[in-house]
């Protein structure tokens, strides 16, 4: 693993069909357990290169390694052994609105248990207590057995980090997880997810509009612009002149 980096990507590419480069040569490494934002305009390739990662988007070329393996050619179940390892978290929340809180961070362990058990609700033991630990930790335990639809979208979207952390996964990826939330509920919800990845050691990958959470809540903020990377530095570095250069 180059630098013990768990994600290494190299160059990138990611071309539509009309010849537009969406990723332009990508080059990023980044280590066990940092917090990395990756912010830029609207429509700068910021959601595609967190879909490339995990192939939810095919990238034209370029290599992408996790944990030291290259990934862009497995199929099948490699490839979902690979994704089982990387926690997804959506601006829409992608719940299960109408089934208990519970059942919707259980989803996280349908890699482990089977799609047919989960689907029927048969989880193990403690599979439930491990759940009902993780909403503990983002403050919902006494919501455990509410629908999910009763709840506010700060509460749904940490039901979508609990559900992302039971997974057990080494990454998280969260794109625009706070998109939709008022700045309040998006700073409890930017706590909960960087500090349990801080606690348990997992690589955090946030896709951001908003520069001032970046700035706050990151070890590290990547740049992307017109599908190139232009910055890659600390917060401190991120200097206002950056800012609007990112930006103009």
């Amino acid at each position: 693993m180059e630098n013990d980096s768990i994600l290494v990507l190299k160059n990138v590419q990611k071309n539509y069909k009309d010849g537009t480069a969406a990723l332009n040569k990508i080059n990023l490494s980044i280590p066990q357990g940092q917090v990395v934002s990756i912010i830029g305009p609207s429509g700068a390739g910021k959601s595609t290169l967190i879909r490339c990662i995990n192939r939810l988007v095919e990238p034209t070329s370029g290599t992408i390694e996790i944990e030291g393996k290259d990934i862009m050619n497995l199929r099948g179940k490699h490839l979902r052994k690979v994704r089982s390892k990387i926690g997804m978290v959506f601006q829409g929340h992608n719940l299960i609105k109408r089934v208990q809180t519970i059942q919707n961070v259980l989803h996280g362990r349908l890699g482990y248990t089977g799609s047919i058990r989960g689907s029927l609700g048969m989880f193990e033991k403690r599979d439930v207590e491990l759940a009902l630990s993780i909403l503990k930790r983002v403050g919902l335990e006494t919501h455990a057995y509410k629908r999910a639809d009763e709840l506010s979208g700060g509460q749904q979207q940490r039901v979508g980090i609990a559900r992302a952390i039971c997974q057990k996964p080494s990454i998280i990826m969260a794109d625009e997880p706070i998109a939709s939330l008022d700045p309040a509920a998006s700073r409890v919800v930017m706590n909960y997810l960087r500090n349990i990845c801080k606690e348990d050691g997992i690589t955090a990958i946030i896709n951001l509009h908003q520069v001032e959470f970046a700035k706050e809540f990151s070890d590290r903020i990547v740049a992307v612009k017109s599908g190139e990377l232009v910055f890659d530095g600390s917060p401190e570095e991120l200097t206002e002149p950056k800012i609007r250069h990112i930006y103009s």
